[in-house]
């Protein structure tokens, strides 16, 4: 099968991201719509229902270097929070940490990240962590 390249492929994650993902849950998009490269982007997550994170918005921002989608992007959260996998001093997500980064495979999306992300939020280990005061920033 031939391989998309790099730009088509972030073409048709930036439509399939402006539309939403399945419930309104996460969505993503460029931060700057002048950014031919398509390397800076965007990510909303909604906490999920039943948990310390319900109604809660988190902002993260997901960058694709120029080996993505070959290369797993890097993700830090903009929004503070409080998850394993999420450096506390900078928000970066350790990719070590996050199975959906550690097992990358050009095969997944911004969006599995994102989705990835919001269900380890609603985690059993996960769900009832103690997280910062709401609209606290890491930067």
């Amino acid at each position: 099968m031939a391989k998309v390249p790099r730009n088509f492929r972030l073409l048709e994650e930036l439509e399939k991201g402006e539309k939403g993902i399945g419930d309104g849950s996460c969505s993503y998009g460029l931060e700057d719509g002048d950014d031919i490269l398509m390397s800076n982007w965007n990510g909303t997550i909604i906490g999920p229902g039943h948990t310390v994170h319900e109604n809660r918005i988190y902002s993260l921002k997901i960058t694709c270097g120029p080996a993505y989608p070959d290369a797993r992007p890097e993700v830090e959260f903009i929004s503070r929070v409080n998850l394993p996998f999420v450096n506390q001093m900078n928000g970066k997500v350790d990719p070590a940490k996050l199975p959906v980064l550690a097992n990358w495979s050009r095969a997944l999306s911004i969006e599995h990240v994102l989705v990835e992300i919001r269900k380890e939020m609603a985690s059993f280990n996960n769900r009832k962590l103690p997280q910062p005061p709401e609209g606290s920033t890491f930067f």
